[in-house]
Order: structure tokens, then C-alpha cells, then sequence
């Protein structure tokens, strides 16, 4: 192996993307996965799936370094268990970033999130534990994302935005500069967030160019 062996927990879509990351990095070699019952003696992009997670006391016996590779949307409640139990394993949880992403030297970003293609998080920005920033994602100056987010494709993130935990932004989203967004929340895909979203709000996807009327957390631009 080139790299040091990282055990991937979670095997569908969105570990395929994290694969590919892994691979244009370099830092670490993909040993296996970790994936449900009927996944166990398939393979992922040629890389064997071990196990399931009732399996990982004696897969970490072998392996060092591990990833959440499970997608969120609806809920982030998986990611966040089987984070909080590979690090109840003392498991070391590393951040991968794409080649292909820029994260500022000015930037924080926490154990156990990746950063995809394209993506950028820009100076000053904190991103927390366990979160995705998607393909071609913007997180900019001086905004938060907290632990167990995911900031999927596209999204723009303008400055100075608070974003609370454990919440899902869809893509193409555009946050309004200095908004916040609690903990919890649903933004569906194409919104334009123009003012706070309190903690547990669910925004429905726009599907055309009516459903985005204006309402007190969304608008059309004018």
C-alpha cells in the first residue's frame, strides 16, 4: 500500500465519491469497508467489503485510521452513531481533503470530515467533526459549519453564515451572508436562504421556478 490503510464505514453512493477523493490524495490507501449484511464479499470500486459494523472491534484490531462513509440527507443520526462509536474503538478519525479542493491555511476544518472536488473553505471558516463539504461547494470567510453537517454539491455559503449541527444544506443552496441556520435542519435543494432558519426547520426542494416564493426564510432573487 502507498498509503496508510483507512477502513471506510458505510458502502453505498456516497462512499464511491470518497474512494475517488482518497485515491487523488494519496495520503491513504483504501484497506476495505464496512457495510451491511448483504454487502459482505462484494467489493466497491475493487475494494472488499469486510464486515458490518458489529464487526469493527475485531476490524480495528487491524486498522488504525477510519471514515464515515455513510451519505445524510433526511437525518444525520447514522453518521453521527457510527462516529461517536469508532470513537469509542479509540479510533483515529482522520480529515481528507481532494487535491482538487482548496482549504485555506487560514481555515479549521475537524477530524472526520472530507472535503470533495472542487470544493472550497475559505479563510477564517471552521468546519466541524464528521461533516461533507460536497463537490463544488463554497464555504466563505469567517462562516461556521458545525459538527455532523453535510454541505452538498454546489452549495454557496456567503460570509459570516452560522450553521448549526447535524444539518443538511441541498444542493445548489445560496445562504445570505451573516445568516444562521440551526440545528438539525433541512434545506432543500435550490433554495435561497435570505434570513435565520431556527433549529429543526425542513425546506422542501424547489422544484420550478414557483415554488420558490417568497416566505420569512426564503426568497426569489428580484
Amino acid at each position: 500500500m502507498s498509503g496508510v490503510p483507512l477502513l471506510l464505514v458505510g458502502a453505498g453512493g456516497h462512499a464511491r465519491s470518497c474512494i475517488d477523493v482518497i485515491e487523488q490524495d494519496g495520503s491513504f490507501e483504501v484497506a476495505g469497508l464496512v457495510g451491511t449484511p448483504d454487502q459482505i464479499g462484494s467489493s466497491v470500486l475493487g475494494y472488499p467489503v469486510l464486515g458490518t459494523d458489529t464487526d469493527l472491534p475485531v476490524l480495528l484490531q487491524s486498522y488504525v485510521y477510519a471514515l464515515v462513509t455513510v451519505g445524510q440527507i433526511k437525518t444525520p443520526m447514522p453518521r453521527i452513531h457510527l462516529f461517536n462509536l469508532l470513537r469509542s474503538y479509540w479510533c483515529a478519525l482522520p480529515t481528507v481533503i481532494s487535491p482538487l479542493a482548496h482549504v485555506s491555511r487560514h481555515a479549521e476544518v475537524g477530524s472526520g470530515t472530507i472535503v470533495m472536488h472542487g470544493a472550497m473553505v475559505n479563510a477564517g471558516a471552521k468546519v466541524g467533526k464528521n461533516c461533507i463539504i460536497n463537490s463544488m461547494a463554497l464555504v466563505e470567510h469567517d462562516s461556521t459549519v458545525a459538527d455532523h453537517c453535510h454541505i452538498a454539491t454546489g452549495v454557496a455559503i456567503n460570509s459570516s453564515v452560522q450553521i448549526g449541527e447535524g444539518t443538511f444544506v441541498g444542493s445548489k443552496v445560496s445562504v445570505r451572508q451573516g445568516a444562521r441556520i440551526g440545528e438539525h435542519c433541512v434545506i432543500g435543494m435550490g433554495m435561497r436562504v435570505l434570513t435565520d432558519c431556527p433549529s429543526h426547520t425542513q425546506l422542501p426542494p424547489v422544484r420550478n421556478r414557483k415554488a420558490a416564493r417568497p416566505s420569512s426564510l426564503m426568497e426569489d432573487e428580484k
